[in-house]
């Protein structure tokens, strides 16, 4: 049986290797960080030294599967210029350092249509990452796009939009999908059940393709089915209810994915979120 993957968004404050020790406290095998400050346009440079420190802590910990999130200002499909020339030049930037890190995903916000149409908005984003073709392929890092509740102009909170951007991208680009469950579920998406799991995943297979499907961030809802509203609750705390969980833990065609929780409140619940989740695995 494959080791679980179960961990949660761990701080990198002071440095990378910060959140592998984190994320070793709270019983993680794998964790998702922010390898630069995410509010700010200039991300930092990591040096010779923290790449030593980070393999170091890596061999450590035994954390594998690591993922980054990309910083919430970047919008890959902005129809503004300056926005997306930032915007660009920053995805350039922490694609470099997911490289440095040998991190296994790039997790991102698919973009913002803002004033231009989804369709335009989409056909931008797969513009702008395609500019990265050759830096994508000389590093280990598989590029994710989040699935989004479509709060506000978010494109990819439809399977459609998700299955569109993933066919014009595949074979040039190593692509994929993270399934957030607050996202999904706010975006209209029942998955409160084993029924309305196998549902969803089937219809996501025929739309986007579960080869497709490589991480999922964990959060409860504190928005009801389809509010298009983003706000995370604690596992069995909010709309979608723990039974939900239970089937994520159990389900042939997730069980071994990769998990990260993104729950409110902390290394202090991750830690019992963790050993719950291993528990509904057993």
């Amino acid at each position: 049986m494959k080791k679980l993957l179960i961990g949660a968004h761990t701080s990198a404050a002071g440095g990378a290797p910060n959140a592998l020790f984190e994320g070793q406290e709270i019983g993680a095998t794998t964790i998702q960080l922010f390898t630069s400050n995410q509010k700010q346009w200039h991300g930092r440079t990591i040096d010779a030294e923290e790449i030593k420190t980070w393999n170091s802590a890596l061999k450590e910990t035994g954390i594998s599967h690591i993922m980054s999130h990309a910083s919430y200002l970047i919008n890959l499909g902005s129809p503004k210029h300056d926005v997306l020339s930032k915007s660009r030049q920053a995805f350039k930037h922490e694609l470099e350092r997911c490289h440095q890190l040998d991190l296994a995903y790039l997790n991102f916000h698919p973009g913002a249509a803002l004033d231009s149409t989804p369709e335009q908005c989409l056909d931008v984003i797969i513009e702008s990452l395609l500019t990265l073709k050759d830096l994508a392929h000389s590093g280990p890092t598989r590029l994710l796009f989040e699935a989004t509740a479509g709060q506000g102009s978010c494109v990819g909170h439809t399977f459609e939009q998700l299955g569109y951007l993933t066919s014009q991208l595949k074979g040039k680009l190593p692509i994929g999908v993270c399934i957030d469950t607050c996202h999904i579920f706010a975006a209209g998406y029942d998955i409160r059940t084993k029924e309305a799991w196998d549902t969803v995943l089937k219809q996501f297979d025929h739309i986007v393709g579960l080869e497709h499907l490589y991480a999922l961030h964990l959060n409860d809802s504190v928005k009801p089915l389809g509010s298009r509203v983003d706000r995370h609750a604690p596992l069995g705390q909010g709309e979608i209810g723990i039974e939900a969980f239970k089937v994520v833990m159990t389900h042939p065609k997730l069980r071994d994915l990769p998990k990260y929780l993104e729950t409110p409140d902390g290394p202090e619940l991750w830690k019992k979120e963790i050993a719950l989740l291993r528990k509904f695995a057993a």
